[in-house]
């Protein structure tokens, strides 16, 4: 024991556990230590880079002498006005650069700043299931009484407003729903009669609608939605983007959020007294990138993904697992067959008999649980070697009796 024991943790610690990813990831780069070689199609960090533009303002500017003072935490008013404007270009929602935007240091601050800013220890959550794992860490870890709420196959994966009625009706103190679309794990759309619905969710209740749109450009050639695209939905309703996914950007963590004015007030309030603004450098080659070509767009964020969905899919149909080929954003999910007890079953002989990384769906909720997501986030090479990999460790099961799965349903 090489720490005091008088000393304790936090209590807060024992309402979550290490993310997933973290621990698995230690297995994983064991296994490579071995020198087994494994292919990971787990985890959505884009493998492409931004932009030429987008890197050489950043190397630019950087050399300046001047550059590298403590900025604003509400940002530099270059970014903020790009941020607008992509917002305007893409969405066709006009937003005030000075007071409704603010820039973040990625999603999951925003999901820490506006969990501080609107919910008091002990007030209800609404999260959806299966849904990102950080919206419940987070919830918990600051006191907050987290609330499932369903996503269900049968229903496209959008949320079940009359299940949402009867939890609000039972539960008090009701602060805040986190949504997903285009959704993160499952892929489905986004819909404007959802966001609609939403939007008057949240005006009816009095709840604060929060809808994380970071996929809205990945495999998505279709008009682009936002909640702000409803009208009145800024008066309630706060929406996050990141640059992470939509501009090859996961490292450089620069994400926003847009809403009204007042909640921007209420949110910088606590930013401010936890981080200082983001590297100038950096925040004026994210104002480049906002500014990335249709053509460039159309290139990172379908053709190459298009390329490499395929493959997801020859993999999916490989394991035998059912999917819809309706889905959109950066992962590929499906449903396993029901001869495996549970995912964790076909998850780890992929793992250690194929060396492919792939992630069970159970990490986003127990309406994940018969599920699996395989991220695009791999080199078509690789995809390739994971393909072949695992038709020789994993052959195709012939399909049950009874037709209750089929590899080719989709």
């Amino acid at each position: 024991m090489n720490y005091n024991p008088n000393i304790q943790p936090a209590d807060r610690l024992a309402s979550v556990q290490e993310y997933y990813f973290s621990r698995k990831l230690k297995e994983v780069a064991q296994m490579n230590a071995e020198g087994r070689d494994v292919i990971s199609l787990a985890i959505g960090s884009p493998d492409m880079p931004p932009s030429g533009e987008t890197v050489e303002v950043l190397c630019r500017e950087a050399r300046k002498a001047d550059s590298h003072g403590y900025q604003p935490t509400v940002g530099i008013p270059e970014l903020r006005q790009a941020m607008a404007g992509f917002y305007k270009r893409w969405y066709g929602v006009d937003l005030d650069p000075r007071t409704e935007i603010q820039p973040l240091i990625g999603s999951k601050e925003g999901i820490l700043h506006v969990t501080l800013a609107l919910v008091n220890p002990g007030d209800c959550v609404l999260v959806p299931n299966p849904g990102y794992p950080t919206y419940t860490a987070l919830s918990k870890l600051l006191g907050a009484q987290v609330v499932n709420y369903d996503l269900r196959e049968d229903n496209d994966w959008q949320p079940d407003f009359d299940q949402l009625e009867k939890i609000v009706t039972k539960t008090p103190n009701c602060k805040i729903l986190w949504t997903n679309y285009p959704n993160m794990p499952t892929g489905a759309r986004a819909q404007r009669e959802t966001y609609e619905r939403l939007a008057d969710f949240a005006r009816h209740h009095g709840i604060v609608v929060v809808n994380d749109n970071p996929y809205s450009f990945i495999l998505n050639e279709e008009e682009r939605l936002s909640l702000l695209q409803v009208p009145g939905a800024k008066d309630c309703c706060i929406e996050f983007n990141s640059m992470s996914k939509s501009h090859n950007m996961p490292g450089w963590r620069v994400g926003m959020l847009a809403t009204n004015a007042e909640f921007v007030r209420w949110i910088l309030k606590v930013k401010s007294n936890i981080d200082s603004g983001t590297f100038r450098p950096l925040q004026l080659a994210a104002a480049q990138a906002y500014q990335n070509s249709d053509e460039w767009h159309r290139l990172a964020n379908f053709q190459t993904y298009a390329r490499r969905r395929q493959l997801a899919e020859d993999i999916m149909t490989t394991l035998g697992c059912t999917f819809d080929r309706r889905q959109v954003g950066m992962f590929l999910w499906g449903r396993i067959p029901e001869h495996y007890s549970d995912v964790e079953q076909l998850t780890e002989r992929v793992l250690h008999e194929a060396r492919v990384f792939i992630t069970p769906g159970f990490i986003f909720g127990s309406n994940g649980q018969r599920h699996i997501r395989i991220s695009l986030c791999a080199k078509e090479e690789r995809f390739k070697e994971a393909l072949e990999r695992i038709k020789k460790a994993l052959p195709p099961t012939p399909p049950m009796q009874g037709g209750e799965w089929s590899p080719n349903i989709k």
